[in-house]
């Protein structure tokens, strides 16, 4: 989206055919010869459609929403758990502004930083109509910024982790801004500095990048993971590891910890459990299943948890009662499984596709059952 774009949607005969349109279908908009500027409007209704859930405050506000801005923002729900606060606070990746409008409520002073400088023009807009009037967009390099910066309370960062022609970035060395570089300048300057990666990333090469001290905390909403955030904060010296369902709970130990854990086993004797967890997203992706469990007065037994009563409503993990359980023989589960059945399957050797083929079924609403790997065995849960 260019400044010329953005003037067309400033105007107030666009925002009343934005607000006219709002509960229609984009394309037929898009195809309405009735209707002024019917791209830009079709566009911007497609958009806020999409944002009722993950920005509600910028639908409301009825913002500006540039296509790929809004694909990479943070969704409000994950901005709004960056629980820091004080004086001031950078934002050295400001893009669609989400993480920025959170931190204006948490501290007295923002500066955001936003090298794309139509993106910049469209933030200070929808940040207007939001009625947020302590943060100031600065169009430039972040890192030049924040090395002639004195202090601030913190240095908040959501990497850039596509390239120029649209390729993932794997190595945070290769995002944009390089955080890894600039990380000895930026604890320099910062009391905290927060970071987010793409989910995907591996924390054990966010460790060796950030250092020991670091707490790394996968966060996940709906049972998906969203974010990994690293924290570094002046004097911490032990490092930790959380994992955090949104809207569910936290569950973090220190890191030394989770590096001297050793389960206590046990040999898996299915009929002494009623219920099976499917722990959180979260909690899978940080490697604190099994701690978790123990925590929890569960057994961990091939990536899921099982007990002897159900667990609370706010367990970090789906909870099912047992109805049956089996070794994994297709021949014989054929004759115990409905023509769908709905897979849960963790660390099993087989994927859902040969699951449902080895059992002559097919993948869809109906029984729901679990596939475990334990020990050297397979085992199928039918659940109700």
């Amino acid at each position: 989206m260019d400044s010329k774009e953005l003037e067309i949607l400033k105007k107030a005969e666009v925002r009343d055919l934005i607000e006219r349109n709002i509960e229609r279908d984009a394309t037929r908009i898009a195809l309405d010869k009735s209707i002024a500027y019917p791209r830009e409007v079709a566009s911007q209704v497609k958009y806020l459609q999409r944002a009722r859930k993950k920005l509600p405050s910028y639908y409301a506000a009825r913002a500006v929403l540039p296509s790929l801005a809004f694909e990479q923002s943070s969704s409000e729900e994950c901005a709004a758990h960056k629980e820091f606060s004080g004086t001031l606070a950078i934002d050295m990746t400001c893009g669609l502004g989400v993480d920025t409008l959170y931190l204006s409520r948490r501290f007295e002073r923002v500066v955001a930083i936003e090298r794309n400088p139509e993106l910049a023009d469209i933030t200070r807009h929808n940040l207007a109509l939001m009625g947020v009037n302590n943060v100031e967009i600065v169009v430039g390099d972040s890192g030049e910024y924040v090395a002639s910066l004195d202090h601030a309370d913190l240095i908040y960062a959501d990497p850039d982790r596509r390239s120029s022609d649209g390729r993932k970035m794997v190595c945070l060395e290769d995002c944009s801004p390089n955080i890894a570089s600039l990380l000895p300048m930026l604890r320099s300057k910062a009391d905290n500095i927060c970071v987010k990666l793409s989910p995907m990333f591996d924390l054990t090469e966010a460790r060796r990048a950030f250092g020991p001290e670091a707490r790394l905390e996968v966060v996940s909403l709906g049972g998906e993971c969203k974010e990994v955030l690293v924290s570094l904060r002046n004097g911490d010296t032990h490092g930790s590891v959380a994992a955090t369902a949104l809207g569910v709970g936290t569950f973090e130990v220190e890191a030394q910890q989770l590096a001297e854990f050793h389960p206590s086993g046990s040999d898996f004797t299915p009929e002494l459990f009623s219920h099976i967890v499917v722990p959180d997203a979260a909690l899978r992706k940080a490697g604190l299943v099994d701690m978790w469990c123990e925590a929890e007065g569960m057994k961990a037994h091939g990536g899921y948890g099982f007990c002897t009563q159900k667990p609370s409503e706010k367990t970090m993990g789906h909870c099912y009662e047992i109805e049956l359980a089996t070794a994994y023989r297709p021949k014989e589960l054929k004759r115990l499984v409905s023509e769908k059945i709905e897979v849960i399957r963790h660390g099993f050797p087989h994927p859902t596709a040969a699951i449902c083929k080895a059992l002559g079924v097919k993948e869809g609403a109906g029984q729901r059952w679990a596939f475990a790997e334990i020990g050297h065995s397979l085992w199928a849960f039918r659940l109700k």
